[in-house]
């Protein structure tokens, strides 16, 4: 009997319990403050079991203190519990583990949101906002700030609690009005950058409450703190990747997408903004106090490295220097230097806080000027002489000693670079929005460097190009040595394997893009830029082809039409040996190398019509690379390949610059009277290789796209006229004659493709 009595107890426990588990399922399930609604003996029964630290009984604590009227100073007791739960999984997970949230183990935020903790710090943040009574308590910065860093510790340990704040757009919004409060704004932006992460939608900035007077209430540090924010509502999301990043993708989306951007509108929003792009250049121009670069700073730097990588760590370091620097002023002590945080931090501390808040401003300001107010944002940055102000921080900030050997990365691939690696790469960026198809590319030399650029066209006979003689004096960089000349300085002291040199290249090149300029091009002559060119592509043995690619395209601006660059060129490559190298380089990847390819035969045709020129008709005869291309076997072999290695389903903004250069040599082709001859060679050498019709069928549907793609009435096609030197009309007037239907004519495609293998009917769009 006493058997049977403990087994019907244990039983009714049994049943007892999964009832409650039930109901405890059903109140999670209905998003309920679980720990109020279910009895205090379960769940205190149930916690030492579980070893849920408490954390049920301090939510229902809370959850009964926080009603509207209620003492705040008990809430907020209750949140510093549940805050030390938290804090100490949260600062694990970011300075040791830097694991995933599936990855990484942090049992009390994992309680913690189970148990409708994130929803109730939520409720109590926003209470005040949502009452329509008057009297409401006002709640203390401090338990602002405490209830802020616990949801942000959630997001960083808990997977989905990020996604889901994220998902409520009031309290998005909500978040963005507690930033006016300076108290506040640290751990305010540090959710906010959290949020603005994962969201998948672009917020709009117009939609937050009084945006210009906010923005202009930040001081300086706030402002650049919020450029973190920033960068997200202003930057296209990204497509993904494989068959998104098309141009058939693109030009879809472009379609459905006709209105301006969420992004493009934020742009917008900000601009209109009074000051703010002054306070950016003021930011990223600012001088840094302590910034000597000596060894022993440097090592500091290094040491801190796995603290500096996060910026929540950092921020919450500089806040507590700042805090101890406003206490000191009113002591008897009077400095940060007598504090005892003085001898806990770093002296580089600062220099690095600042490098890092400058990645953001240069971001910002990267983005603005690629996009649709680019040229309102071109003057507004020269008035501010941002492009001054870089030059001057060029050697004590911007390009200092490298901190590490660590490895760099590639430019479209994630990682965790130090924030002086970061800064560098964005700082090369910038120059290269700057410059890119831009009159204000001068604004890089000094007053020196312009008179030299003067001279040379002088001595050429030349007429100086327009931009320059529009250039305002009073804007360009003072000093010995322009912001240009700088970076070709550093770029022939980089290290072989360094990823520096495709940002660096990328850099050079864009001043040189656009309508060819002989003087822009001697003036890098002179500074022995192709040698270097030559010696990284030859000599350096770089496998990089990221790097080489910058480097081909380089080389071919540099030498566009320049005959001074091709007799340079043959004085580099003095040998057979060297020669073969070099067209290895090219062979081996095409698309990489195909700008170049376009720039010696563009280059070829203009100067076989100067021979009446002493020094071109010596040149023609001695340099290999021309004396190569002027092989009609050599161009036919290149075209053939260049058509080959592309289709309509698989062109990108990469690789679309082969289906141009395929054009330009036809182009050239056509206007010299020989184009059935280059499509008939075409034709021989497809049945050659055994793929009759391939050729043509490709290259038909491609032009087919091309007509799409660039008769657009929103495509810019000055950049195919500028490159080529040859007018967009005569462009489209090829095209137009390789499509023609008539196949009684020699220049069309059609009259090369025998009727067993013809494909032209087919929607060039179909996968």
């Amino acid at each position: 009997r006493r058997l049977d009595t403990d087994r019907y107890v244990r039983l009714n426990e049994r049943q007892r319990a999964f009832s409650c588990l039930c109901r405890l399922r059903s109140v999670l399930l209905s998003g309920w403050l679980a720990g109020s609604v279910i009895p205090v003996d379960l769940l205190e029964e149930r916690d030492k079991k579980a070893r849920w630290q408490g954390i049920p009984l301090l939510l229902r604590k809370l959850h009964e203190s926080s009603h509207i009227n209620n003492d705040l100073s008990k809430t907020h007791s209750v949140v510093k519990e549940l805050s030390s739960l938290l804090s100490m999984e949260a600062m694990s997970f970011v300075t040791e583990d830097r694991k995933t949230p599936q990855e990484s183990v942090s049992p009390n935020t994992y309680t913690f949101d189970l148990f409708g903790g994130v929803d109730l710090f939520v409720e109590i943040l926003m209470r005040p906002t949502l009452s329509i009574q008057g009297d409401v308590p006002i709640m203390s910065d401090d338990l602002i700030k405490d209830c802020l860093s616990v949801l942000y510790n959630c997001c960083i340990c808990t997977e989905g609690v990020t996604k889901s704040l994220a998902a409520r757009d009031d309290f998005v919004m909500f978040l963005f009005t507690l930033m006016s409060n300076k108290k506040t704004f640290l751990q305010t932006a540090t959710l906010i950058e959290d949020i603005m992460g994962v969201r998948k939608e672009v917020i709009r900035l117009e939609d937050i409450p009084n945006l210009a007077s906010l923005v202009q209430s930040f001081n300086q540090q706030q402002l650049a703190n919020f450029c973190r924010i920033l960068s997200v509502t202003i930057s296209e999301p990204d497509m993904g990747v494989d068959d998104k990043h098309t141009l058939l993708a693109r030009n879809a989306q472009q379609k459905i997408n006709a209105s301006p951007s969420r992004a493009e509108s934020n742009q917008v929003a900000l601009l209109n903004i009074p000051g703010f792009i002054e306070r950016l250049c003021k930011l990223a121009t600012r001088k840094v106090s302590e910034a000597s670069g000596t060894s022993a700073l440097l090592q500091e730097l290094e040491d801190w490295h796995s603290w500096l990588d996060n910026a929540l760590v950092l921020d919450a370091l500089m806040q507590m220097a700042i805090e101890e620097a406003e206490q000191s002023k009113s002591s008897d002590e009077g400095s940060l230097s007598s504090s005892p945080l003085r001898h806990t931090l770093p002296q580089s501390m600062k220099i690095v806080h600042e490098i890092m808040y400058k990645v953001e401003v240069l971001y910002v300001l990267c983005v603005l000027l690629m996009g649709r107010q680019r040229n309102q944002v071109h003057r507004m940055l020269a008035e501010y002489r941002l492009i001054p102000g870089l030059n001057n921080l060029f050697d004590k900030l911007i390009w200092r000693k490298q901190l590490s050997s660590r490895t760099l990365h590639r430019q479209n691939q994630n990682c965790d670079c130090s924030p002086e690696i970061s800064f560098k790469i964005q700082f090369l960026r910038l120059l290269q929005s700057f410059s890119d198809h831009h009159e204000n590319k001068y604004l890089l030399l000094n007053g020196q460097e312009l008179n030299e650029l003067s001279a040379i066209s002088l001595k050429a006979n030349i007429p100086e190009v327009e931009a320059l003689v529009n250039t305002d004096r009073n804007l360009v960089c003072d000093g010995k040595k322009g912001l240009l000349t700088r970076l070709i300085s550093i770029m022939k002291k980089e290290p072989v394997d360094s990823s520096f040199r495709f940002w660096q290249a990328r850099a050079v090149e864009s001043f040189l893009r656009g309508a060819t300029s002989y003087a822009d091009q001697i003036f890098l002559l002179k500074r022995g830029l192709l040698e270097h060119i030559l010696f990284c592509i030859i000599d350096s043995g770089c496998k990089s082809r990221d790097v080489l690619q910058s480097y081909f395209d380089l080389l071919g601006e540099l030498m566009k039409f320049n005959i001074d660059a091709f007799k340079r060129f043959n004085k580099y490559v003095n040998t057979e040996e060297k020669f073969q190298m070099f067209l290895s380089q090219i062979n081996s990847s095409l698309v990489d190398s195909n700008m170049l390819v376009r720039c010696i035969v563009l280059s070829l045709d203009r100067f076989e019509g100067q021979t009446d020129d002493i020094k071109v008709v010596e040149v023609l005869s001695e340099c290999r690379l021309l004396s190569y291309m002027a092989q009609v076997e050599n161009r036919l072999s290149f075209l053939f390949r260049l058509i080959n290695i592309i289709n309509v389903q698989t062109l990108t903004q990469e690789n679309v610059s082969c289906l141009n250069t395929s054009l330009v040599v036809l182009m050239l082709a056509r206007w010299r009277g020989k184009l059935p001859f280059y499509l008939s060679a075409l034709k021989e050498k497809e049945y050659a290789e055994k793929y009759p019709g391939c050729l043509f069928n490709n290259f038909y549907h491609l032009l087919r796209f091309w007509q799409h793609h660039y008769l657009n009435k929103d495509k810019d096609s000055t950049c195919l006229e500028n490159s080529s030197c040859i007018p967009f009309t005569y462009w489209k007037e090829t095209v137009t004659v390789l499509l023609s239907s008539d196949r009684s004519s020699l220049c069309a495609i059609a009259m090369y493709i025998d009727e067993a293998y013809r494909d032209l009917d087919r929607d060039f769009l179909e996968v």
